[in-house]
């Protein structure tokens, strides 16, 4: 099948990239951009069965849907001394020019001193925006608000920063601009000098960007044809991800060619043969590897949790096409510029003496026990820091430190409840369709704002009372103010309690719903939860199978997962340690453990799968088990070590996004890849296939000898 496809693009390479130039220019011309098919709100991505979205149906239902955004203006004096009078009449002047001002979607602002702190220290100034937060004209009212402010309060001693659902959705927004452009260009000069040094050709550095360039401007808009034809939500960090993983699994398939297409040259062959042979003999290997990665990322449409679920098929179709271009466009345009690929370099005509990666071959093949012992106590000395693993949920902490909204936030909760942004909503609602009894639910209310875990209660109804009640008297609102940061661990762990308190104080013939964005994460991690205990061994067993196809063995698959495994552990481990021990954060972003489990799995098992099918030819040539694995090594190990230092690196550069979660993400994949790629499959697989020899293949004995080779395609054993 392999040699057919490489026959048919290396002898015509001219129509093979007409038709994903085409391809390409019809998608940029015809598709729809991931834009339109994101969704920045997490909890839209929960399912209807948990109470949180229940409560909030309940809510549009009985209050009706709310169109309207808000805005908070923190005022706080910049000695951190208390507010005097004079300082509370700046800001009464500062809402009056915000209402005169005339700022297109304001609604009005609002101030007094029913919104100065009680330690005098903050005030707050409530602004209404007419329209949804994520709404671009929404979103230039806050930036309008913030020069106005500016404007106002210069000079007066006082420091300013508005806040809310609006302002964040414009830091937000704008911190992932500014992610997805550093990440871009890093990645784009990295791959490049790392190729620039890799094989000395500018050709060669330049072949990943000119192919993925292709891709990137396919895939997005397929993606978004599909999320647009299957209602598929997508989440906004997509973007970014799909880039990377696009720069990265792209430059290491066209690594792996580019190193099989060299070791043909030097073994004598003409370079259209060379290049056939390379694309029958490494078309497997990325098909295979490819298939491992889609079929991990679609284990995520067994999620719950909807922004897990729309991550898995839209990377799996980036994947998908980007293995297409390796067994297509990249070696057409290798067909049509030849040994000129390696330009000016001329090592490409002849093989190398003594290698840094010969001599580890030889040390694996001489000792397979030892280095079997070292590189597994490696890892497995990593993978304790998993005893200190805590889990985050906070996405206000995700922001960069520096931006006003993250500012605002930090300033609003040195006088008010932490919770006073995020109320915590309650809602109490008739089941036997009579009006509900004031009283009561003034009782209730008083009640629950007395809880653990709540600070208070914020007046809601026209009377001053704790309450606001719907119009036909069957539902009341309840606001209740945490102790705790909106989405910290503690405030997720307040919500069960009070879930439970609040259905025991409710009255006879009524019902109680929590929601409100706490009760939405408490949520979000109980499906998070979920969806680890079913993804992981789903998406294990997925590619264990992939494996077992392609080598035809039972043996073989075992050890290989299970050096994923412990990889993701490791990993896992060392990235705990590092930011939640060495470093201040309160545990690790949520999402991090799925995403980096699929990552080392599925990117970790492509090196495998280049390492084990490199094992195995040079068995069927007839090596001995040790002989094999110090050839596999010699041969195998630069082009996986290459492939995992540039993929280690385009995911680094997440490391310079700004955000808390790509920055845990950069760190973690980056170290996950390295330790796939020169621990896992340089020294653990080869040791423990020579340890176990013929058995690693049962029961098909994949490493049965073939006929022989001419006598230039192989190398005399050495020692």
């Amino acid at each position: 099948m392999f040699g057919k496809l490489a026959r048919f693009v290396v002898h015509n390479p001219w129509k093979i990239i007409a038709a994903w130039i085409i391809a390409a220019v019809a998608v940029v011309a015809l598709a729809p951009t991931l834009t339109d098919v994101l969704n920045k709100e997490q909890s839209g991505f929960l399912p209807d069965t948990y109470e949180s979205i229940q409560a909030q149906h309940l809510a549009e239902e009985q209050f009706g849907k709310s169109e309207d955004a808000t805005a908070t203006i923190v005022i706080k004096r910049e000695d951190g001394q208390q507010l005097s009078a004079e300082d509370q009449a700046k800001v009464e002047s500062l809402a009056g020019t915000i209402n005169a001002t005339g700022i297109d979607r304001v609604v009005g602002a609002e101030t007094g001193p029913q919104a100065l702190a009680e330690n005098k220290e903050v005030q707050l100034v409530s602004v209404g925006l007419q329209g949804l937060p994520d709404e671009k004209p929404v979103g230039e009212a806050v930036k309008e608000i913030r020069k106005i402010g500016g404007e106002t309060l210069a000079d007066s001693g006082l420091r300013m920063s508005v806040t809310g659902d609006a302002a964040l959705m414009v830091d937000n927004e704008e911190a992932f601009k500014n992610a997805e452009a550093i990440i871009g260009i890093v990645t784009v000069l990295l791959i490049i000098g790392l190729l620039l040094v890799i094989y000395r050709s500018p050709v060669a550095a330049l072949l990943p960007i000119v192919s993925v360039g292709i891709v990137s401007s396919i895939a997005p808009g397929i993606i978004a044809l599909v999320a647009k034809g299957t209602g598929l939500q997508v989440d906004q960090s997509l973007q970014i991800i799909l880039t990377v993983v696009l720069f990265g699994v792209g430059t290491d398939y066209i690594l792996f060619l580019l190193f099989r297409f060299r070791e043909r040259l030097r073994a004598g062959e003409e370079k259209t043969t060379a290049l056939i042979n390379a694309v029958e003999r490494v078309g497997e290997v990325i098909a295979s590897a490819a298939g491992a990665i889609i079929v991990a990322f679609c284990a995520l449409l067994l999620a719950i949790f909807g922004a897990f679920r729309s991550l898995g098929p839209g990377l799996a179709i980036g994947v998908g096409i980007m293995a297409l271009a390796s067994l297509t466009l990249i070696p057409a345009i290798v067909a049509l510029i030849g040994t000129k690929v390696f330009w000016p370099s001329k090592s490409w005509q002849k093989e190398p003496k003594g290698t840094v990666f010969a001599k580890l071959g030889a040390f694996t093949g001489r000792r397979p026990g030892v280095v079997a012992l070292v590189s597994g106590g490696l890892l497995v000395v990593m993978a304790l820091g998993m005893f200190g693993f805590k889990t985050d949920y906070d996405q206000l902490g995700q922001l960069p430190s520096t931006t006003e909204s993250a500012r605002g936030i930090k300033d609003l909760q040195s006088g008010f409840p932490a919770g006073a942004l995020n109320p915590t909503l309650v809602y109490l609602h008739s089941t036997n369709g009579t009006a509900l009894d004031k009283a009561e639910v003034e009782r209730v209310a008083h009640e629950l704002a007395s809880a653990p875990g709540i600070g208070g209660a914020m007046p809601a109804g026209p009377d001053g009372g704790f309450a606001l009640i719907s119009k036909d008297g069957s539902t009341a609102q309840i606001n209740l103010l945490l102790n705790y940061s909106p989405q910290s661990n503690e405030a997720l762990d307040a919500i069960d309690p009070l879930r439970e308190a609040a259905h025991t104080a409710a009255p006879e013939g009524t019902e109680v719903l929590v929601g409100g964005p706490t009760a939405a994460f408490t949520d979000i991690r109980d499906a998070n939860n979920r969806d680890l205990s079913v993804i992981f061994p789903v998406a294990g067993v997925l590619i264990a199978l992939i494996l077992a196809l392609l080598l035809r063995s039972l043996v073989a698959p075992l050890y290989l997962m299970a050096s994923v495994v412990l990889v993701f552990f490791s990993t896992m481990g060392a990235t705990a340690f590092l930011f939640t021990v060495v470093g201040d954060r309160p545990g690790i972003s949520f999402s991090l453990p799925i995403m980096l489990y699929l990552f080392v799995v599925a990117i970790g098992t492509d090196y495998n799968i280049l390492m084990i099918a490199r094992l195995r030819e040079e068995a069927r040539e007839g090596r001995s088990p040790r002989e094999a694995a110090r050839l596999a090594i010699a041969h195998g190990g630069p082009s996986v070590g290459a492939a995992g230092i540039i993929l280690a690196g385009t995911f680094g550069s997440m490391l310079l996004s700004g955000i808390a979660f790509m920055t845990e993400m950069g760190f973690a994949v980056a170290l996950g890849i390295l330790l796939s790629s020169f621990v896992m499959s340089m020294f653990l697989v080869p040791s423990i296939t020579a340890l176990l020899g013929h058995k690693a293949w049962w029961p098909g004995h994949g490493d049965a000898v073939t006929a022989s080779r001419p006598d230039e395609d192989l190398e005399p054993a050495r020692v």
